[in-house]
């Protein structure tokens, strides 16, 4: 979850569609370059330890705009679903 976020944060598009579980994965992804995101909060995690197949992340991703880009404050609050295939951790959907 927090290696997604960082991936928003910079911008980098090819990571999360690298980290999207294949069944729901888009086929491209444009992320909104007039978006900084600046913090995340996980507010509560199911399962998703060392052990676990799959697991849900409830989280408060915090933007804000990009100087020269008119717009407000906000929050991205969603509940999502991961699932570990061979190692890695793949997000599915939100909930």
């Amino acid at each position: 979850m927090r290696s997604r976020f960082a991936a928003f944060a910079v911008g980098d598009p090819d990571y999360l569609l690298a980290t999207w579980h294949p069944t729901t994965r888009p086929a491209s992804l444009e992320l909104d370059d007039s978006l900084r995101w600046y913090r995340l909060d996980i507010l509560s995690r199911s399962a998703g330890g060392p052990l676990d197949r799959d697991g849900v992340v409830e989280f408060a991703a915090h933007h804000r705009s990009r100087p020269g880009h008119p717009g407000a404050a906000g929050v991205q609050h969603e509940t999502s679903r991961f699932v570990r295939e061979g190692g890695p951790w793949f997000y599915v959907d939100a909930l």
